[in-house]
């Protein structure tokens, strides 16, 4: 089984209204208390369990768990095809796709997810099996974000980027030495890439991108962490379309 233990996370999946249940509940505080109010009120079934029970089940727990579907995205987030985003867009134009080339570290993933979710992703597209992948420090870290930002998993990210272009997308690629990201266009179907935290995006996908965009800095330290990049570059991005 799969359990989701922070509260935000816990709090947004029932909120999302997808899959879950039961909540189980072995001493609940203040806070979980409104959680299982909240629980009750949406229909979720309620099992009260012991501390000792509960923490072999979802270590990290602060009095509940809810328990996710098994064969749902492992990391409790929402699931699509990227065959059915690109049909369902239709007319839309102002569309915007993250595509994450092997973000390995679970937190990283979830501070994404929770970016993605502040300024209005519409799909986050990885690899298949070979991203972060841990439930509970996703859904912790994403504060909830991860049951309402829309995922596609793919084994060839190369082939979804092409894709994406057939649909009429611009890709760009994440790089500190790309063109000021201010001074970029990124309005209209738009799609982001970043790469790994250790090695940046491969060459293969990096090859396939519009071009590449970079935050104008002035440190002394040559990167900024991988999540940091997605606030401001998908904050530019907002802004831009904001006008």
């Amino acid at each position: 089984m799969t359990y989701l233990t922070g509260f935000h996370a816990v709090e947004e999946r029932i909120k999302s209204g997808q899959s879950c249940g039961p909540l189980l509940v072995a001493k609940a505080g203040p806070r979980a208390k409104e959680i299982v109010t909240l629980a009750v009120n949406s229909r979720i079934r309620l099992e009260r369990t012991g501390t000792f029970e509960l923490d072999g089940l979802a270590p990290g727990n602060r009095g509940i768990a809810l328990e996710i579907p098994e064969n749902f995205n492992e990391d409790g987030g929402v699931d699509i095809t990227l065959e059915n985003f690109i049909a369902g867009l239709e007319d839309r134009r102002d569309a915007i796709v993250l595509i994450l080339d092997e973000i390995t570290d679970p937190h990283n993933y979830g501070a994404i997810l929770r970016c993605c979710d502040q300024f209005g992703v519409d799909l986050v597209v990885s690899r298949s099996r070979r991203s972060a992948k841990h439930a509970a420090v996703i859904s912790q870290t994403s504060a909830g974000a991860v049951s309402w930002v829309a995922q596609a998993e793919t084994p060839n990210l190369a082939r979804a980027m092409e894709d994406l272009k057939e649909a009429d997308f611009w890709i760009y690629g994440a790089d500190m030495e790309g063109e000021a990201v201010c001074k970029k266009d990124l309005c209209g179907r738009t799609a982001l890439v970043l790469g790994s935290e250790g090695s940046g995006i491969s060459r293969l996908l990096r090859e396939r991108c519009d071009g590449m965009v970079g935050i104008p800095s002035s440190g002394r330290i040559d990167s900024l962490n991988v999540s940091v990049v997605a606030g401001i570059l998908l904050y530019e991005i907002r802004r831009q379309r904001e006008k």
